[in-house]
């Protein structure tokens, strides 16, 4: 009789191996060939301390992104030395992060404009003292807009000279008549109003917008003429609303007050909305002409310079005149030259002759 066999002891169950990281699982292979990505989604690799042969791309093409960076680095995949102390004289953490920032930003508006290569600005500290004030309130808001403008509007500029000496002579006179009473401060920049109100009629591709998105162009049958304000604050631009039913009085009288409000900084926002056309005048400070750039959403702007006294010809004389400069910006999706042309034209004709002024009226 065969001895039964001692049953063998149960083996316990061996441990399953490690599961690789998701991450290395579609990790690139190497192949030799450079990571497709943008000089800044490299820089931003360096920045973060990320190997870029190992980050898993998700752009077109197996394009490295910054998305994908990041990805890579917040899953703690890169170098142990990125979590090391820095040494002395390192940049401070808090100055990666912020060119971190910049890189990234950079990436995107090189992938989005063709040769476009942002470089972030050097030390100036370096060459001396430097002072750091940040970007706030309403300085903060003009930069965005004049950026959004200048990004979205291809701008064109018209100049030409009005001679404005009757005019000029007319105002001085009705001013002196009228001090202490309504119109007392009469400008010239209340009948350059009147008169852009009166070519806008003419011309209402001027007095619009275009949509870019829906590719409209959207005519607005009324007229809030906006006038560009220098303020302790930043520039603000108060608006005339339905300039077309006012006298050259009454938008005399609406232009001091909003312009004292907006010094003084009293004036509320509602009164800084809805207008479709802007006026910048740098005459009182000086300047023989400029270059404005569109008030976005609007579609022109006019730019006036100091009236001074030139000789000109007039009927084969030389004669001494008042001219003032003007410049108009608009946008050339909307208006071709010629158009601004004979906009700009009928203003001079107008701020010309007081008369054509005051039919208008």
């Amino acid at each position: 009789v065969e001895a039964e066999a001692e049953p063998e002891p149960a083996k316990e169950p061996a441990p399953a191996a490690p599961e690789k990281p998701a991450a290395a699982a579609t990790a690139p292979a190497a192949t030799g060939r450079p990571v497709p990505a943008a000089p800044a989604t490299r820089r931003l690799a360096r920045e973060l301390k990320v190997d870029i042969n190992q980050v898993t791309p998700t752009g077109p093409g197996g394009r490295v992104t910054p998305e994908d960076v990041h990805r890579h680095a917040e899953s703690g995949t890169a170098p142990a030395a990125a979590a090391t102390a820095a040494p002395p004289g390192h940049v401070a953490a808090r100055e990666v992060r912020e060119d971190a920032a910049f890189v990234e930003f950079a990436a995107h508006a090189s992938a989005t404009i063709p040769f476009l290569e942002l470089e972030p600005l050097p030390d100036f500290s370096a060459e001396g003292p430097v002072e750091i004030e940040q970007l706030r309130s309403i300085r903060r808001k003009v930069a965005r807009k004049m950026v959004t403008s200048m990004a979205l509007v291809p701008h064109v500029a018209h100049f030409d000279e009005a001679d404005v000496t009757e005019l000029d002579e007319f105002r001085r006179r009705e001013k002196d008549r009228r001090q202490g009473k309504s119109g007392g401060s009469l400008t010239l920049l209340a009948f350059v109003v009147k008169a852009i109100t009166a070519g806008l009629r003419a011309a209402p591709a001027f007095n619009a917008s275009l949509d870019p998105f829906r590719e409209e162009i959207i005519y607005t049958h009324y007229y809030n003429i906006g006038f560009a304000a220098d303020t302790g604050r930043g520039l603000v631009v108060p608006v005339v609303k339905d300039t077309d039913t006012k006298s050259i009085i009454q938008l005399a009288d609406d232009i001091a007050d909003k312009a004292t409000r907006a010094r003084e900084g009293t004036l509320p926002p509602d009164e800084m909305r809805g207008g479709t056309f802007t006026i910048t005048n740098v005459g009182p400070l000086g300047g023989t002409a400029l270059l404005p750039t569109i008030n976005y959403p609007e579609v022109a702007i006019l730019g006036m310079g100091k009236v001074q006294e030139k000789p000109v010809v007039r009927d084969g004389q030389i004669v001494i005149r008042k001219i003032l400069p003007l410049t108009l910006a608009f946008d050339h999706r909307i208006a071709d030259g010629a158009d601004a042309a004979r906009f700009v034209g009928e203003l001079v004709r107008q701020l010309s002759d007081p008369n054509l002024l005051l039919l208008e009226t």
